[in-house]
């Protein structure tokens, strides 16, 4: 019998040295319209791109990345 199991998201941004973990509010929304919900709580997150996803921990996990003071 095969199983399959849906693993959870984790949405992961840096604020200066401390990583943040967010909860996934909407399974149903893309990682760029999660990262859009949580920029009304976090500013940063509106010059942030994302990266991702890799699986940690039994989770796929998007990296928030903000491009705020970089070139290119």
């Amino acid at each position: 019998m095969l199983l399959v199991n849906n693993l959870p998201r984790i949405f992961v941004m840096k604020d200066g040295e401390r990583k943040i973990k967010l909860a996934d509010p909407d399974t149903t929304l893309s990682p760029q319209d999660i990262m859009n919900f949580y920029s009304n709580s976090y500013p940063i997150l509106t010059t942030a791109k994302v990266e991702g996803p890799e699986i940690l921990e039994d989770a796929v996990q998007y990296q928030f990345v903000s491009t705020l003071g970089t070139k290119g």
